[in-house]
């Protein structure tokens, strides 16, 4: 379906819970209350079906971090199994991908994200509370050793993470790091982001995937590095996405608090048909005193 611009929207991130086993300075307020009145599966699956028809085609299941919550991979291989639906993927921050990644792996899964900053175990208690590294990098060895496409998201902040060591997870196998500018939503807006312009290089590759990264050739490694910039580029041009967060709010832009209840909807197609109509032009992040979104990253489903 196409929007009031003529944008085709073809893309629904889908928050399955807003709880996680982390605690990123970026990401989430220390105080964080969880939400207990979550969307059932079935509801997630109605309401995927009702989008299908739609021509949304395109699903990225997240959180929170979703692989605390039981039977993902079900999940995942039941959406698969509806008409029109063509992707699903998954984002996760990696801690119990050693658990799953079997699970994931044998839905279908069509690629999986895994949001890490650093390799740099200090650094990485530092920015998520917790000495989790490790079992992230044997989580990334397993799933990509069963051959799910495993891409790594990554928030770079000035003084924090910015030495970009992340790169080495590229050096050697065909894993492609993503670096992702640091959006003034929630807890964000305290960190000095770091300009994907500054950073850039290499050969340019062909755009792949769901969203608006770039990607580049790094010579003599066997991945490749992505740059997503919805601050120094601003690509609302060509957004193609919608996002629904775990307790059933479908919103059309991340910086904006407008959208549709779909769990109190009598209508959900025509929910949905009302928030793609709506989605406004462009995003406002670079006037913060526009931003109408108070919620953090987990609670939306970032």
């Amino acid at each position: 379906m196409k929007d009031s611009y003529g944008r085709d929207i073809n893309y629904m991130r889908i928050s399955v819970t807003d709880r996680c086993n982390l605690r990123c300075s970026y990401c989430m307020s220390a105080n964080r209350v969880f939400n207990k009145d979550i969307l059932s599966f079935d509801e997630i699956i109605h309401i995927c079906g009702e989008a299908a028809q739609l021509g949304i085609s395109r699903l990225k299941i997240t959180g929170g971090e979703p692989l605390l919550r039981e039977g993902v991979a079900d999940l995942i291989k039941s959406l698969k199994m509806l008409k029109g639906i063509e992707r699903v993927t998954l984002t996760t921050n990696g801690v119990l991908l050693e658990k799953y990644a079997e699970a994931i792996y044998k839905a279908g899964t069509d690629s999986v994200n895994i949001s890490l900053d650093t390799l740099d175990r200090e650094k990485y208690r530092n920015i998520t509370g917790f000495d989790c590294l490790n079992d992230v990098l044997k989580g990334i060895d397993i799933l990509y050793a069963c051959g799910v496409p495993v891409n790594i998201n990554t928030v770079l902040m000035k003084g924090v993470n910015d030495d970009m060591d992340i790169l080495r997870l590229a050096k050697d196998r065909n894993i492609c790091v993503r670096f992702i500018e640091m959006m003034p939503i929630g807890e964000g807006r305290a960190f000095e982001p770091v300009p994907n312009s500054l950073i850039q290089r290499g050969q340019r590759l062909d755009k792949k995937g769901n969203g608006p990264a770039v990607y580049y050739a790094l010579e003599g490694y066997k991945g490749g590095v992505g740059f997503i910039s919805p601050i120094s580029a601003k690509f609302c041009a060509d957004c193609n996405r919608i996002r629904l967060t775990s307790e059933g709010f479908l919103k059309s832009c991340l910086c904006y608090d407008r959208g549709e209840d779909l769990r109190g909807a009598k209508d959900i197609k025509g929910a949905l048909e009302s928030v793609i109509k709506d989605k406004p032009k462009e995003h406002c992040f670079e006037n913060r005193a526009l931003i109408t979104e108070k919620k953090d990253m987990n609670e939306i489903g970032g």
